[in-house]
């Protein structure tokens, strides 16, 4: 029940927000959004304001000199990404400002995730030095690469880092510049940037204090990839965030990029209706299975391409690998089903096979933790037979704190507290599960509510086009800003079929006021639930509103989140 001082609040929020429809007031009001001026920032992003002055960070100014610096120099510059599909747009980020000024002094490398590993790496660096390179730039890597930077120094190479991971113990590298809104005592009014984000205000501040025969405002149209790798690394969509992503998804939806144009015909979706789920759960995937399954600068070349031919056969290429991911990941969660069979299931899942590919275990891992409601661990063997793995919590306990008790175990961790990676050695490896579990039983937990939060309830009635405007007014949706969540009660069920190529999607039909409304459940069936899911049964359904395109024609429809039997 609420307090009364709740109850107040609650009231004097409804005020001051009468102006707007019953649903988003109240939308509003659950994100802590109080005053009409909050409301306006947050309903109406704008570039100008929401954006920040790129050199309110540490070391901004000193890293533009030091590029234009070098331009002026003709030096050879290097933009060194990571391989994730937050690394990878980064990278075509500076690609295309470095093409745009023309300036061709620079190469884009991007370390092959399982040869080279994350950060930089030794080897690259003295082929560099070898090449001529005397400045290199790092993208959503290099906080944590002190003894590489230390070497990149030493033969000659200045090191300008973008990055948003934390710093470790031993604190920033001697670079010759260092942007990280997490760095001790910088001031920058956002510090949830992501790493291209972070390449995006590097290009600002270059546009500012350079000369460049280029029209004022170019840089927005590199926007798509600044939004492109803010939706994919999860980071919170509020602040500048929420202005990268919704102006992203504004120029993603006009980009004239082949490879992208491309890669949506094949994926069957509209280029010029993209939204975030769009982005989430078809392009993002198909970005990062090139580092997953191949090359990461595959990825990167689609993405840069101006050669209908290259876009067509790396669109294709990306497409076919990540099925193949997909079909690799399925494989998996299968045996690890099967070997759960054959054992009592602990407080946390740890299991491993050498056959298995590192890159692909947090996949499996978040599939198994949603399924088994406890932290997984998985782990498989790289190239060069180090063993290493990947955990995702139930939501229950912070997966880094847990590695943190029994750091003696791992050789390397690090993560966020939902999700992480580590990796061990091999007289170890076997003690992980108990160790964890033991770690468990000390840890604090959250409990995890049995049915699924929600936003209110709505009836079926409540399913149209203006509720569906109310709702997408607060998009883009994202960590920070989840996608609202409604209970519909105590409705029927009209039919039940499987679909897809494998019947592997359930979709439940409802009928109301001469209407049939779809709510649809991806890589869910019948036999998942306890009750029997057959028409004519009544059940509390907790659900989003989406708009659907499919076969060109749209409506709106439920994307079930959960299901109670009445």
């Amino acid at each position: 029940m609420e307090s009364e001082k709740a109850v107040s609040e609650r009231f004097d929020g409804e005020m001051v927000l009468a102006q707007y429809p019953r649903l988003l007031r109240s939308l509003l009001l659950a994100r802590g959004i109080t005053t009409e001026e909050a409301a306006e920032l947050f309903l109406k992003p704008d570039y100008e304001r929401d954006l920040h002055d790129p050199f309110l960070m540490q070391d901004m100014e000193r890293a533009v000199a030091r590029i234009l610096g070098a331009m002026r120099s003709e030096e050879t510059i290097v933009v060194y990404s990571d391989y994730d599909c937050d690394g990878i747009p980064g990278g075509v980020i500076l690609h295309d400002f470095f093409k745009r000024v023309g300036y061709s002094r620079f190469t884009n490398y991007i370390p092959h995730r399982h040869r080279e590993g994350y950060g930089l790496n030794s080897t690259a660096l003295e082929g560099f030095a070898e090449s001529g390179a005397s400045l290199l730039i790092t993208v959503d890597c290099g906080t944590t690469d002190i003894e590489a930077i230390a070497r990149a120094r030493e033969i000659g190479i200045d090191v300008i880092v973008t990055d948003h991971h934390l710093p470790g113990e031993a604190g920033l590298p001697d670079a010759y510049a260092v942007l990280n809104p997490h760095r001790e005592g910088e001031t920058y009014p956002f510090r949830e940037l992501c790493g291209s984000g972070l390449a995006f205000k590097l290009v600002q501040g270059l546009m500012a204090r350079g000369n460049f025969n280029v029209p004022a405002g170019w840089e927005k149209w590199l926007l798509d990839m600044a939004g492109l790798g803010t939706l994919a690394d999860m980071v919170p969509l509020l602040g500048e965030n929420r202005a990268l992503a919704h102006f992203g998804l504004v120029v993603l939806r006009r980009s004239p990029r082949l490879g992208l144009q491309k890669l949506c015909r094949r994926m069957k979706v509209k280029q010029n209706e993209l939204t975030e789920d769009d982005v989430g759960f078809m392009l993002v995937p198909r970005i990062n299975a090139a580092s997953r399954m191949d090359a990461p600068m595959d990825a990167f070349r689609l993405l840069t391409t101006h050669d209908e031919t290259t876009a067509d056969e790396l669109s294709e290429h990306l497409d076919r690998i990540n099925d193949e991911r997909k079909g690799v990941v399925a494989s998996m969660v299968k045996e690890i089903r099967k070997r759960m069979e054959d054992r009592a299931v602990s407080g946390v899942i740890v299991m491993g096979d050498p056959r298995w590919k590192p890159a692909l275990l947090g996949l499996a891992a978040n599939t198994l933790a949603e399924e088994y409601a406890r932290p997984v661990f998985l782990w498989g063997r790289e190239a060069d037979l180090t063993i290493k793995g990947s955990c995702r919590s139930d939501g229950s306990v912070n997966v880094v704190e847990l590695m943190r008790a029994r750091s003696d175990l791992f050789l390397d961790f690090g993560g966020h507290q939902f999700s992480g990676g580590f990796s061990v050695v091999q007289e170890k490896v076997h003690l992980l599960e108990v160790h964890l579990v033991e770690a468990l039983a000390l840890s604090v937990r959250v409990e995890i509510p049995l049915s699924a939060p929600h936003d209110g309830e709505l009836s079926l009635a409540d399913v149209t086009w203006e509720t569906y405007r109310q709702i997408a007014s607060l998009s883009p949706f994202g960590k920070g800003n989840p996608k609202p969540v409604f209970r519909f009660p105590k409705v029927v069920i009209a039919e039940v079929r499987q679909f897809g190529k494998e019947q592997k999607h359930l979709e439940l039909r409802f009928a109301h006021g001469g209407r049939s409304i779809s709510a649809i459940g991806f890589f869910m069936k019948p036999e998942d639930f306890i009750f029997p899911l057959v028409a004519g049964n009544q059940v509390d359904l907790t659900a989003t509103i989406e708009r659907s395109t499919f076969r060109h024609f749209p409506e709106l429809r439920l994307r079930i989140v959960g299901l109670e039997f009445r």
